[in-house]
């Protein structure tokens, strides 16, 4: 919940200046509602737009709610599904979660679901079983078809806007449970096509060694965003 339309395109006008024009490296921008058209405008094709959340009906009386159709009128490529911030302040589920990623991949949206654990389940040694089940609700009875619709973001929850960030290893770890679990769900050549990202105070000084590892796809990046510069570096690490 961040940014006004001016300052929205002041942070599309200095992004474009830092960055190249032919990436080798996909980037996808989530601005809050209010700004999806005004971020889509100035995107120009250089970056995808996503919104922070949907609802999964079409269309209805359910006040304050956005539907897949709406986002796609606005020329959203990406949903976030199942944000940490989501499920701890506004109740979100696995059951609810795996609603908006059918409703979503109906309307042709790319669903980014979020998955992780509390800090008290991972000092209870419940990250395994929490991801594997956060994954296996979420994701149940979905057309994950060839894998390259879908994309998962492994976020410890204790890490979000601590400032710190799970180890390398671990993360890869858990990453690797992540797909191994898809695998069973989809099949291994689908769960191979899902791209898995890594989010948690995720930062210019931390990135490179996440995207060493083989399990690990790209970031989910947080706080480090709203900075064109930081933001930047986090992408041409």
């Amino acid at each position: 919940m961040h940014k006004t339309r001016r300052e929205t395109e002041l942070f599309f006008s200095d992004l474009k200046r830092r960055l190249p024009a032919n990436l080798d490296r996909e980037v996808v921008i989530c601005p809050s509602f209010p700004l999806l058209s005004l971020a889509v405008s100035h995107a120009e094709k250089r970056f995808g737009i996503g919104a922070q959340d949907v609802f999964w009906e079409k269309e209805g009386a359910y006040t304050g709610e956005v539907s897949p159709i709406l986002l796609k009128d606005l020329h959203c490529q990406y949903v976030i599904i199942g944000h940490s911030e989501r499920r701890h302040f506004f109740g979100e589920s696995n059951k609810t979660v795996n609603k908006k990623v059918k409703a979503s991949l109906t309307e042709d949206l790319r669903p980014i679901v979020c998955v992780g654990e509390t800090l008290e389940e991972m000092d209870r040694g419940k990250t395994k079983s929490v991801v594997e089940a956060q994954v296996r609700q979420g994701l149940e009875g979905v057309d994950v078809g060839n894998g390259d619709r879908l994309v998962m973001a492994y976020e410890p929850v204790w890490a979000i806007g601590t400032g710190k960030a799970d180890t390398k290893e671990q993360s890869n770890e858990t990453m690797g449970l992540i797909r191994q679990v898809i695998a069973e769900i989809a099949g291994k050549p689908a769960s191979e096509m899902v791209r898995i990202l890594y989010g948690g105070s995720v930062k210019p000084e931390n990135i490179a060694g996440f995207m060493s590892q083989p399990e690990i796809d790209g970031g989910l990046v947080g706080g480090a965003s709203l900075r064109a510069d930081s933001f930047a570096q986090i992408v041409q690490y």
